[in-house]
């Protein structure tokens, strides 16, 4: 009988790495990376070392060895401490009034935009709108202040003129006004500048789509719920989430300049309260127990917006 010889199949072969031929293939486009990710490094994860202050008795001067470590007791004292609910109440109610006025008003305009058909009126229309975006807000809040004094202030003499109310308003003295003024005013600042991504998104959808829809018979508003607003969808909602994340972390200019101790009960927030009762009382550890609540808080509604709009929409950031 003849022996019957099996063939040993040699072992497939490993691929090769494929990093370093691509590494060395776009070796440019690496190096011109390397700054931002050294930026990025120096300036957001290298500042992170300073957390472990919120654990300590921090005191200037000492060494990171010499400090006293204490533990979880300035957030025991955060979370104990009246003005931190109150500040923590007017950052969300600002927050929110603030994500629902700026995120609609400007897709609304950004429509109304892309609708006109006049290019000069659409070019001055924008012009004007990005305009306040580039004045400080240091010049904004005199700006607003002046226009809602009760001393020649263009609001109360617009009233007035129109038998509106029979004596000036004190805006800038009533607190439950004050949240009202801040998303107003936030609004006039920023409006023409967030219109900008969006209008980018609506250039980028294609022009014979419009056109398939004027030979079917659809109006213009038909041609915005049907084609426009959809195409732009991906991009409000990345946005939205984006936004959701930053949900407690306002920022302190707006209130710090347009708030004063008529209103403190309504304009302090948690980057305020921070300022003031941390680095103000030189209580360094307490003002990072509050900053390091923020930053916790944040990233946990980035990752729950993320999840929800990815379970729904189908669309996400992560």
């Amino acid at each position: 009988m003849k022996a019957i010889t099996a063939k040993v199949q040699p072992e497939p072969k490993k691929p090769a790495s494929r990093f370093w031929p691509k590494f060395l293939q776009q070796k440019y486009l690496y190096m011109m990376a390397v700054p931002f990710v050294l930026w990025a490094f120096v300036f957001n994860y290298l500042p992170l070392w300073g957390w472990t202050m919120a654990f300590q008795k921090y005191k200037p001067g000492k060494s990171f060895f010499e400090q006293k470590w204490v533990g979880l007791q300035y957030f025991r004292e955060l979370f104990q401490d009246e003005q931190f609910f109150n500040a923590l109440r007017n950052t969300l109610a600002m927050s929110l009034m603030g994500l629902l006025a700026g995120f609609i008003i400007p897709i609304v305009f950004a429509v109304l935009l892309n609708e006109l058909r006049q290019i000069f009126l659409k070019r001055f229309v924008q012009t004007v709108s990005y305009l306040p975006h580039f004045v400080s807000w240091v010049v904004a809040a005199g700006i607003i202040t002046k226009m809602l004094s009760t001393d020649n202030g263009a609001v109360n003499d617009l009233l007035m003129s129109l038998h509106l109310i029979s004596e000036p308003i004190q805006f800038m003295a009533k607190g439950n006004l004050f949240w009202g003024i801040v998303t107003a005013s936030d609004v006039w600042k920023e409006t023409g500048w967030n219109t900008i991504i969006y209008l980018a998104a609506i250039s980028g959808i294609g022009p014979e789509l419009y056109e398939a829809a004027r030979v079917d018979g659809a109006s213009r508003l038909q041609q915005v719920r049907n084609i426009t607003l959809p195409g732009i969808r991906t991009t409000v909602i990345i946005l939205l989430i984006m936004s959701i994340g930053h949900l407690i972390s306002i920022g302190f200019e707006k209130q710090f300049l347009l708030g004063n101790n008529l209103v403190r009960d309504y304009s302090q927030t948690l980057d305020l309260y921070a300022l003031n009762y941390g680095l103000g009382l030189g209580r360094f550890s307490f003002g990072t127990a509050i900053n390091i609540f923020n930053s916790v808080v944040s990233v946990f509604l980035l990752f729950v917006a993320n999840g929800i709009f990815k379970k729904i929409t189908k669309e996400s950031i992560i």
